[in-house]
């Protein structure tokens, strides 16, 4: 009797309440100091952002990283490695002040491709829907591909008809470890009939990756249209913030969670 009592309840509620999102990495719970950054030099092996642990490896000898990085700093105009932790937006998602920098160090990388894992702070397989997440550049990969660089092309060449790309490719993984699906995003696109249409991301844009249906992790790979003959000449870098599972009720939210409100970003074209 109880439990039909509690049921009929429940039931109501999920009638009346609108849905809210079970938020899972802000980076917004993570300490830095003003324009800095982790990169794991500390060789703790990751972080947690809200219920995800984010892989890092980093090699003390010579003081480099690959995996997840995070940052606050907000330099949008000096181009090469030593302004790698950047958002070209410079900033979160929605204002935000931290978010999520992923180098691909590829075959090089201890942690490549960058992955993350969900139930780090339950302790329990995730296995659930994510919504999304925004997704942007670093301020080290926008400016190669715009204005090119030692090791790099300029994107569209110098007339700009070639047709290069930068892409993300993100895959889900089950509590087999089995890949559920992949979600390609394009971080450049120089493919289009019409050359006005191309564009180099710069700003905050949402990723929807429901495609991949149940999960306990994701991993994160790059690719590029300029590869050379170490591999892809384009840096490895993206930016990510605001990472979220799917709508549930707000009813059930709230004994658990509480509301986020998800502020659109759109998105800009160079």
């Amino acid at each position: 009797m109880k439990k039909l009592f509690f049921s009929l309840i429940l039931a109501a509620a999920l009638i009346a309440a609108p849905a809210a999102y079970a938020d899972v990495s802000t980076f917004e719970d993570l300490t830095l100091g003003a324009e800095s950054y982790w990169n794991g030099s500390d060789d703790s092996g990751g972080f947690t952002s809200g219920d995800a642990y984010f892989l890092n490896a980093y090699d003390s000898t010579y003081a480099s990283w690959d995996g997840w990085a995070y940052s606050n700093t907000t330099d949008t105009t000096t181009p090469g490695w030593s302004n790698q932790y950047s958002a070209i937006t410079g900033g979160g998602a929605g204002a935000s002040s931290n978010y999520g920098v992923a180098y691909d160090g590829g075959a090089y990388g201890a942690a490549s491709p960058p992955n993350l894992s969900f139930g780090a702070v339950t302790g329990n397989d995730y296995d659930t829907t994510i919504s999304g997440a925004y997704i942007t550049n670093t301020t080290y990969a926008y400016l190669s591909m715009r204005d090119g660089d030692g090791y790099a092309k300029k994107f569209g060449g110098d007339n700009g008809t070639d047709a290069d790309w930068f892409k993300l490719t993100i895959q889900g993984i089950d509590a087999e470890a089995n890949y559920t699906g992949t979600v390609d995003f394009f971080l450049a696109d120089f493919r289009f009939a019409d050359s006005a249409d191309d564009y180099i991301l710069d700003d905050w844009t949402w990723v929807n990756l429901t495609s991949l249906g149940d999960v306990i992790g994701l991993e994160f790979s790059l690719s590029s249209s300029d590869v050379g003959a170490y591999g892809m000449n384009t840096p490895a870098y993206f930016a990510m913030d605001n990472l979220n599972a799917v709508p549930v009720p707000t009813a059930i939210w709230l004994f658990g969670s509480g509301l986020l409100a998800i502020v659109g970003i759109r998105r800009k074209k160079i």
